[in-house]
């Protein structure tokens, strides 16, 4: 008597709204009652089929029965119920199997303890999953890889990056993860070289390997690195899927390849919308509206159903080739249609594409006549028509707009201060670089690379981090010297 009073005073205090106006409770019994000897592997096993069957609620009131009737659960049944309580989102659930653990000892087994972790990671913050993490006696991938999960989630790439490297081990999920990870969070060169390294440690990279991979390449335009992973996908034994497939036509039209794109389309086995939204975004990345729109038509007469994506990458292509007409058409016919799908950016192209070929007032008209507030994005390519089109009384109406909404944006500033300039508003100018320099603002240095040998370079506006900085200074002064030999002093003011 006394062993079972100890193990029933680690009962959870479990909420009653899990078990009140439920008929399943019954239910749930009788797979209990009918088990004949229960202990607790054939309990933990029905607790494990309910949690499957998304039969939370009886999951845990037979837990609670199974505490009572004196089966002591393992780490087993504590990691089934910690993840039903992350698939749940159930904080609280989740806390008192946490206490539960504790009090049986079970916390700093690896399936308990990597259960937890996962559900501060998901439910709560990182410092706590860092405390479950360090409770664990033997973390195994499966811990390393959930904490850095974790991280990632948060933004904390360095993190991440610091957990990876101390992980005993390693396997392709774990790869996958941060590669993935570092794509995502716009640390592309990263992501490539994390890649490479992959491949040298001989680590055979599966079909989630390359979308991610893929997509970090076509961010920084490393067309050779890029046909490499390529070439990689095509030899190696995973599946050449729709979604490798889907990453390389985007790759290859980010890059300015947009013939290579559609031969990697056509010989898709399936395609999905995303495949032709990958291809409609490509025609409208390299100008090429009118081809936007027959791959548009064809895409319908397939029986696919545009989707918000969709339109956007038609929108944008008539913007970028000043298909007024067209794109107008389309926008109109959506909004008709299926106007669920029209989304602020889609609004945004429209008042773009106006303002880009000089239709200012019917921009203007759109903007007040929105079922919805425009943000600074919508004034920002009224006033890029302004400048275009020389209608700076306009815009100066518009710049008031622009910086009521966030005096503080760096690129406000900037642009009011070339459209002035464009005008030959000097005074102007001058008055934005002051207000400029009285806010401590300052312009975001302009950023290029380039690729050479499979290695990407970066370069910053008077870069002088660069290891080869040296010689491309040298180099630099060899060509500005040659062009004063030549006289050339048109080229000479470039440099």
């Amino acid at each position: 008597m006394e062993h079972k009073a100890r193990i029933c005073s680690h009962k959870p205090e479990l909420s009653p709204l899990w078990f009140s106006n439920s008929s399943n409770m019954s239910n749930a019994d009788e797979p209990f009652d009918e088990t004949p000897e229960l202990d607790v592997i054939s309990a933990t096993a029905l607790i494990g089929r309910f949690c499957r069957q998304n039969r939370y609620k009886e999951a845990v009131y037979l837990f609670s029965r199974m505490i009572c009737l004196n089966i002591r659960p393992n780490q087993f049944t504590f990691a089934s119920l910690i993840q039903s309580s992350t698939t749940i989102q159930n904080f609280h659930l989740g806390k008192q199997f946490h206490a539960s653990a504790i009090k049986m000892g079970l916390y700093s087994i690896v399936f308990v303890g990597s259960a937890m972790l996962n559900f501060y990671a998901k439910l709560s913050s990182i410092d706590e999953a860092r405390k479950a993490f360090d409770d664990i006696q033997n973390p195994n991938v499966v811990s390393y890889t959930t904490l850095m999960h974790g991280y990632l989630k948060k933004g904390k790439i360095g993190n991440a990056l610091q957990c990876f490297k101390e992980m005993p081990e390693r396997n392709v999920v774990s790869w996958n993860a941060i590669i993935g990870g570092c794509s995502q969070m716009g640390c592309n060169e990263e992501s490539v070289n994390l890649f490479v390294e992959m491949l040298r440690e001989g680590m055979m990279p599966n079909e989630s390997s390359f979308p991610c991979v893929i997509s970090a390449a076509s961010n920084i335009a490393a067309l050779g690195m890029g046909k490499s992973f390529h070439a990689i996908a095509i030899k190696s034994s995973c599946n050449f899927n729709v979604f490798v497939g889907n990453s390389l036509v985007s790759f290859y039209a980010k890059c300015g390849c947009m013939q290579d794109g559609l031969l990697v389309f056509n010989e898709l086995p399936n395609t999905n919308i995303v495949s032709w939204n990958a291809v409609i975004c490509g025609f409208a990345q390299n100008g090429r509206g009118e081809d936007a729109v027959i791959f548009f038509e064809r895409m319908r007469a397939a029986g696919l159903r545009p989707n918000s994506v969709t339109i956007l990458g038609l929108l944008w292509a008539c913007d970028h080739a000043g298909l007024v007409d067209k794109g107008y058409y389309y926008f109109n016919q959506i909004r008709v249609e299926e106007p669920n799908v029209l989304k602020p950016e889609h609004y945004a192209c429209i008042v773009d594409l106006f303002s880009r070929v000089g239709h200012l007032k019917e921009a203007e008209r759109l903007l007040h006549d929105l079922p919805f507030d425009p943000g600074i994005g919508f004034w920002k390519a009224l006033l890029g028509g302004c400048r275009i089109h020389s209608n700076m009384e306009l815009g100066d109406l518009v710049a008031k707009n622009i910086l009521a909404l966030n005096p503080k944006d760096v690129s406000s500033y900037v642009m009011l201060s070339n459209a002035y300039s464009a005008a030959g508003r000097w005074q102007n100018v001058s008055i934005m670089r002051k207000q400029m320099m009285e806010k401590g603002l300052n312009r975001v240095p302009g950023c290029s690379w380039i690729e050479i040998k499979n290695k990407v370079h970066v370069f910053v506006n008077n870069d002088r981090n660069h290891r080869q900085k040296d010689e491309i200074y040298s180099f630099l002064k060899f060509c500005t010297e040659r062009l004063r030999e030549i006289g050339d002093c048109r080229l000479l003011g470039e440099f």
